[in-house]
């Protein structure tokens, strides 16, 4: 504030007045405050901000989940991107820490609230029995939820969620149509809400249609463990003829998995991913997969994350049904 006051020839009351955007300077001086300002490279210190109650500048974003399942996972880097546009172009800074457990993840929140580190957070993986929403009604931290539909319970959270039981409904159907009754559905972590939506949809689509070797296994969303389970079904009495993965990576883990058993993609069993990636255009044949614009979804989550922030009001916003692509790796089962 000396060096630009002194440039400009003005106090340093009269600095902080332009800078802020206070009364007490007339607009010629806090136009000629400003430009200097601007040839000085000045920029507003975060830690003064927050200190002064005006914000931290800056939201949070926790993770817990294994970091080796996260290098190669093409829905996080997408949302994330999306994340990152909306906040740049609000110059605000995104702050990301890897957690052990939700303890840990819940453990994070206190500090960063008692810290005045972020205005904000969003929150990812919605569990069953999720103690992070009472938290943050409680810490009084804005936040948006991606991933998990409104419950009622928390009006003060903005929740952004897309229809995964309808998405499953559409696959079942369209493996169905092609006549597989034996499915499995390799999925990925327990105890998140989407994964237990995905289950429970597949479970009433069998039972909606009397089939009785229907069934979803619980996987780190990891290749190995996509790989492995893959194997374990498929060596199994009576093997599927269809395997509905939960994530790309697993997908495409899966699909060379069976090809080492002798499995032929789609003649002795059809694939589907549930993300779909550059990945599933990078084995043959290529994989059938579920889309949906993850850079978008990450746009939606940070648009309402800074509407809450600027003092708006919760909101829960569905995006678009994941939309199922065909690819070579479905196909109607062999004599059926």
């Amino acid at each position: 504030m000396k060096d630009i006051a002194r440039h400009a020839g003005v106090s340093q009351s009269a600095v902080s007045f332009a800078l802020n955007g206070r009364p007490g300077v007339s607009d010629v001086t806090r136009d000629r405050v400003r430009r200097v300002a601007e040839q000085l490279g000045w920029r507003p210190s975060t830690a003064a901000r927050a200190l002064s109650g005006e914000g931290a500048a800056t939201v949070g974003f926790v993770l817990a989940r294994p970091a080796d399942t996260l290098g190669v996972d093409s829905f996080f880097l997408q949302l994330v991107s999306g994340i990152q546009e909306v906040l740049a172009e609000r110059h605000l800074g995104l702050l990301f820490q890897m957690a052990e457990d939700i303890a840990d993840e819940c453990a994070v929140y206190r500090r960063w609230w008692a810290e005045h580190r972020v205005d904000g957070v969003l929150v990812v993986d919605p569990r069953t029995d999720d103690p992070r929403p009472d938290l943050l009604d409680e810490l009084g931290l804005p936040a948006v939820v991606i991933g998990g539909p409104p419950d009622g319970r928390h009006p003060g959270l903005s929740t952004v969620w897309a229809d995964d039981a309808g998405a499953m409904a559409s696959v079942v159907d369209g493996l169905y149509a092609l006549g597989h009754r034996r499915i499995v559905h390799i999925a990925g972590l327990p105890g998140l809400a989407h994964t237990e939506r995905r289950i429970r949809t597949l479970r009433a689509e069998a039972g909606r249609r009397g089939l009785t070797e229907v069934k979803s296994v619980t996987t780190d969303y990891s290749d190995a463990e996509g790989a492995a389970v893959t194997r374990r079904v498929l060596e199994g009495p009576t093997p599927p003829t269809a395997l509905i993965y939960d994530n790309d990576v697993m997908a495409v883990a899966g699909t060379a998995a069976a090809a080492e058993l002798g499995f032929w993609v789609p003649a002795d069993v059809s694939v589907v991913s549930w993300e779909d990636s550059a990945l599933c255009r990078m084995v043959k044949p290529w994989l059938s997969a579920l889309s949906r614009d993850s850079v978008e979804f990450g746009r939606t989550a940070a648009r309402e994350l800074t509407a809450l922030v600027d003092g708006g009001s919760a909101r829960a916003v569905r995006v678009p049904v994941p939309r199922l692509i065909e690819r070579g790796s479905t196909g109607v089962v062999r004599g059926g």
